[in-house]
C-alpha cells in the first residue's frame, strides 16, 4: 500500500513537471491590464499595440495577468520623441514585497538631439545595485525595436534586436544570488523621474512638450505561468516542453559573444562592477566571475 501510494506521488509529481504552461504571441487586451493612469493609455490594433501616456496629471504602467518563472519575454517599443528630459519609459520583470526579485530595462530621456541612456539592473531577495547602462547606436524614437529579457536556470540576457547587450550568470552554488525561486510578473510604464533620470535630476522635464507617448507592440511571453512553488521545480525541469532549458541557451554562441563584446567595447557608459569608489573597493562577488 504504501509502495503504491509512493508510485503514484511520483508520477503525479513527473505528470505536473511534463506540463508547462506557455504563451505565445501575447495580445495586450488579454494578457495585460493597466494598473495605474489607466485613462492616460489606450489600446488598439486588434490588443497588438498600446500606448503609455505621460502629462502633468499622471504617467501610466500596465502589467501581465500572469507570473512567470523562465522564458523569453519580448516587446516592441518605440520611445518618446524630441524634448524627453526627465521621463523614463520602463519594461521589465518583478514580483512582489519587500525581498522581491526584478529584471530592469528603463529608457531615460534627454533633451533634442541627446541619445537616450538605456539603464539595466538586476534585483535578487529585494537587493540591486547591479546597474549597467548603454547609449544604443540607433534612435529608439524613430520606430519599433525589440527588447526582450532572456531568463533561464543558466543565466538572464538582455538582448536589444536579437543582440545580446548584458549576461548575468548563475553563481548561485557558490553563493551568489540568483532569481529562480519567485515568479515575475511583466510591466511597463512611463513616467516622471525627473528628480534622478536626466543628467542626476538636473534637466527637469518641460511640460510644455506634454503629453508624451511612447508605443508597445506585440508582447510576447514564451515563458512558465508560475503556479506557486512547484514552479520552482516544474519550470527549471529539463525537458522539450520548458525549450530554455535546452543545451542551446547555456551558453552565447561565440557570434552571440562577439556582439556583446562589441556592445561594450562602444556603447556601455556605466558598469556597476568597475565603480570602485561607490562601493569603497568593496566589489559584488559576481564581478569576479566570467559572464559569458
Amino acid at each position: 500500500m504504501a509502495r503504491a501510494f509512493q508510485a503514484l506521488v511520483v508520477l503525479v509529481f513527473i505528470s505536473a513537471i511534463s506540463f508547462q504552461s506557455c504563451i505565445v504571441n501575447a495580445n495586450f487586451y488579454s494578457d495585460t491590464y493597466f494598473n495605474w493612469g489607466a485613462k492616460h493609455s489606450y489600446v488598439f490594433g486588434n490588443g497588438d499595440d498600446l500606448n503609455l501616456v505621460l502629462d502633468k496629471d499622471s504617467g501610466s504602467g500596465v502589467q501581465s495577468h500572469n507570473a512567470y518563472l523562465f522564458g523569453s519575454f519580448e516587446l516592441l517599443i518605440k520611445l518618446v520623441p524630441g524634448n524627453s528630459a526627465g521621463t523614463v519609459t520602463a519594461y521589465y520583470l518583478s514580483s512582489t514585497g519587500n525581498y522581491h526579485d526584478e529584471i530592469d530595462f528603463e529608457f531615460l530621456g534627454n533633451s533634442t538631439g541627446d541619445p537616450y541612456t538605456l539603464h539595466t539592473n538586476i534585483f535578487i531577495q529585494g537587493k540591486g545595485n547591479r546597474e549597467q547602462q548603454f547609449k544604443l547606436w540607433f534612435d529608439p524614437t524613430a520606430d519599433f525595436h525589440n527588447y526582450t529579457i532572456h531568463w533561464n536556470p543558466n543565466a538572464v540576457v538582455w538582448y536589444v534586436d536579437s543582440i545580446p547587450i548584458r549576461v548575468y550568470r548563475n553563481y548561485k552554488s557558490e553563493g551568489i544570488g540568483f532569481p529562480n525561486q519567485q515568479g515575475m510578473q511583466v510591466y511597463s510604464s512611463l513616467w516622471n523621474a525627473d528628480n534622478w533620470a536626466t543628467r542626476g535630476g538636473l534637466v527637469k522635464i518641460d511640460w510644455s512638450c506634454a503629453p508624451f507617448k511612447a508605443g508597445l507592440r506585440k508582447f510576447n511571453a514564451r515563458a512558465c505561468k508560475w503556479n506557486g512553488p512547484v514552479s520552482i521545480y516544474q519550470c527549471a525541469y529539463a525537458n522539450k516542453a520548458n525549450w530554455w532549458t535546452s543545451p542551446v541557451y547555456k551558453q552565447l554562441s561565440w557570434d552571440q559573444q562577439g556582439k556583446l563584446k562589441w556592445v561594450k567595447d562602444n556603447y556601455m557608459v556605466y558598469n556597476y562592477c568597475t565603480d570602485y569608489w561607490r562601493f569603497n573597493w568593496k566589489m559584488a562577488p559576481e564581478c569576479s566571475k566570467p559572464q559569458y
